[in-house]
């Protein structure tokens, strides 16, 4: 696990962005795993204006959600397809018959959860960019989800809903259930990047970083990754207690070696 420590969220998504382009560039066709929130934003931002540059195409990749809720209209302002759209994919050139999401309107949303799972597998995701809630979930993997878990549809405790009502005019207008990619699923991805911003989110990152690989912190279960880099500002990083070695390591890393 490479962790990244930044002056602030602009280095952040600055540093995000490159990773993604870096790929792109490499893999034109590469599969993105897009996460929402506000985590990401600053990543998307700079993704486009990339894009808008004439410095990175999109045009033959495929991109992958990580969630969606349940029981919003497609059309919903909040739901997660239309969040990606007015967020990223609505400004760059990549088809949107290349955004993939989870059917949450299916008949059988336990056999839609199984199809989109066996979608992302078969897709093979090259980065997924992610982001933690303050209770350490991952994606809506909220503490106590099994660390091998596959897409299913999760209840989101009071805290998480709490959370996102930031979004909505109304707490009770957050949903309670979402289709979640699971953690078994994410870490098949061969790239991850988690983002971060903010003291509100040091203890979870210290957790997920520094602390014991438990389902009491899904983020933890990153640990076992073969690839992750961590991208943190100065104050979400501020409860880790290695900083002195993520900065060092950082500053000799070898010219060849990956993102």
């Amino acid at each position: 696990m490479e962790v990244v420590i930044v002056a602030g969220a602009e280095a952040v998504a600055d540093a995000g962005a490159s990773i993604v382009a870096t790929q792109v560039a490499a893999v034109p066709d590469s599969t993105l795993g897009l996460a929402t929130g506000s985590s990401p934003l600053g990543v998307y931002r700079s993704l486009i204006e990339r894009h808008r540059n004439g410095d990175l195409s999109f045009l033959l990749c495929e991109a992958v959600m990580l969630d969606e809720y349940v029981g919003l209209p497609p059309d919903h302002a909040q739901a997660y397809r239309t969040v990606i759209r007015r967020d990223l994919i609505d400004s760059i050139d990549l088809p949107l018959d290349r955004l993939h999401s989870p059917d949450v309107a299916a008949a059988d949303v336990a056999a839609s959860c199984t199809r989109y799972d066996a979608l992302v597998r078969s897709l093979g995701v090259d980065i997924q960019l992610l982001g933690i809630g303050s209770d350490g979930h991952l994606a809506f993997n909220e503490p106590g989800s099994s660390l091998a878990s596959s897409t299913r549809i999760k209840t989101l405790t009071d805290r998480t809903r709490a959370d996102n009502a930031r979004f909505f005019d109304d707490l009770d207008e957050v949903p309670r259930h979402v289709i979640t990619q699971g953690l078994g699923t994410i870490m098949e991805a061969a790239h991850l990047v988690l983002l971060a911003t903010g003291s509100a989110k040091a203890a979870p990152i210290a957790a997920a970083v520094e602390g014991p690989v438990s389902a009491m912190c899904p983020a933890s279960v990153l640990q076992f990754h073969p690839h992750v880099t961590v991208i943190v500002d100065e104050a979400a990083a501020s409860q880790l207690q290695l900083t002195d070695y993520y900065c060092e390591t950082l500053a000799h890393k070898p010219s060849w070696q990956r993102h």
